[in-house]
């Protein structure tokens, strides 16, 4: 019998985890033998040995690893794409375009147009067909009273427009940590921005129009073009139940950071649900439906944006009717500055800086470590610009000896959440990943 060579589906990316047993993942990767290992997880002397070398500089704290882990700076790649207004991104995909940014590229508190992340699900309309001054939305279904099309123009004169600060993060953002790997995208840490976004609330339109007692959800349709071609076809259509459309921070956005918007992130109507994923706030929006029940458009249904009700073992096939919609995004946090990768002078105070979040509520503190974890350092935090607006924190290190290092954030909520040291529960579809995030230092 014939066989052919199995190609890997193992993502890029961290940890790498054999997710049947992390210290035989260890043993593969880095030749720690068993009998080397601690009961712990602790590395072997070889492995220190072997990763040391990869990295250019000896582990500190290298015995506090834990097991399952590479070396985050072994992961990087550094191989940018040029896109037309883009700065720094790096492609994932280009049917449809998926892009993602680096960590450093966003360090300022507002994310610019340049550097924000692109998530299509189809192919985005040409910009010719994009007037503004053409422009309709139709405000229709079940559970509207009035079914009304505005033009552009009058959504702008007849509403009050309202600008805010708001994240904006795909769901699978982080998605080639997990293992078995998932399909889909593999995100690392740059799927997400926190621009301004002005527009129009949307509960003041869809009240406009009529809001019936019945209403339980509402669904867009976009301007891009399902992949196949075919205009009977949409490219993505999914919603939120009626009360998150109606709350005051959902708008209907025309503009990003005081300018018209970006061609790629929906001119010149797009939505924006502050702290949920980025899929529910369409771009190239034409219509909006107000449904008597959850939306059924495309990427609704079957795994699409969903999660287990349950908990799963790894690797699970979950079957459609046990999936949910994904709605608010987890609590997280982003190492900024410095740049992974980077250089720092042993002793010296290093400065380290960068944002955290949550999907609903606000986050109550962030820290970092130095030590793979063992010991953690609170940083300073700001309060956010507005509700579902990311908030910044800075701090300082002094790295003790040297080597390399890791430097680690996490973050906790409100609530008492906090981002889990490795990786929170596997999903088949890699959503929602909230692990702390690792840089690489080397002290000289």
């Amino acid at each position: 019998m014939n066989s052919k060579p199995q190609k890997s589906h193992r993502p890029a990316g961290l940890p790498h985890r054999d997710s049947a047993n992390a210290r035989r993942a260890d043993e593969l990767l880095w030749d720690r033998r068993a009998d080397s290992v601690s009961r712990r997880g602790f590395l072997g002397r070889l492995g220190l040995v072997s990763m040391s070398a990869a990295v250019g500089a000896k582990i500190v704290f290298g015995d506090k690893l834990p097991s399952g882990l590479i070396p985050v700076a072994l992961a990087q790649s550094t191989a940018p794409f040029q896109i037309m207004g883009k700065e720094g991104l790096m492609v994932m995909n280009d049917r449809p375009l998926v892009a993602e940014t680096p960590a450093h590229l966003l360090d300022d508190a507002i994310t610019s147009a340049k550097h924000l992340f692109i998530r299509n699900n189809g192919l985005a309309p040409t910009p010719e067909m994009l007037d503004p001054d053409t422009w309709t939305l139709e405000i229709a279904g079940e559970s509207c009273e009035q079914p009304t099309t505005f033009s552009l123009k009058e959504l702008k004169e007849k509403f009050q427009p309202q600008t805010l600060q708001m994240v904006l993060e795909c769901a699978g953002n982080g998605r080639s940590e997990f293992n078995p790997p998932a399909t889909g995208n593999q995100w690392t840490t740059g799927g997400v921005g926190c621009p301004q976004w002005t527009g129009v609330r949307l509960a003041d339109v869809l009240r406009h129009c009529g809001v019936k007692k019945n209403a339980v959800y509402v669904g867009y349709y976009g301007a891009d073009v399902h992949l196949s071609g075919d205009p009977k076809k949409s490219a993505i259509s999914r919603g939120v139940p009626i009360t998150k459309a109606l709350e005051d921070e959902s708008l209907l956005v025309f503009a990003m950071n005081g300018e018209p918007l970006p061609w790629q992130h929906g001119h010149p109507l797009r939505l924006m649900f502050g702290g949920w994923a980025a899929s529910t706030c369409g771009k190239w929006v034409k219509k909006i439906v107000i449904r008597d029940r959850e939306h059924d458009g495309e990427k609704m249904t079957g795994h699409s944006y969903r999660m287990p009700r349950h908990p799963v073992a790894p690797g699970s096939k979950v079957p459609a009717e046990d999936m949910v919609v994904i709605e608010a995004m987890p609590v997280k946090s982003l190492v900024t500055f410095p740049k992974s990768g980077s250089s720092h002078p042993c002793a010296e105070q290093l400065t380290v800086r960068g944002h955290a979040w949550v999907g609903e509520g606000a986050v109550a503190s962030a820290e970092v470590s130095f030590d793979f974890g063992i010991t953690w350092r609170q940083a300073e935090l700001d309060k956010p610009a507005n509700r579902y607006a990311w908030q910044q924190w800075r701090t300082t290190v002094a790295l003790p000896k040297k080597g390399y290092y890791e430097i680690w954030a996490r973050a906790v909520d409100d609530q008492g959440r906090a981002q889990p040291m490795i990786l929170p529960g596997w999903n088949p579809e890699g959503y929602l990943n909230n692990s702390c995030h690792r840089i690489a230092i080397q002290a000289v």
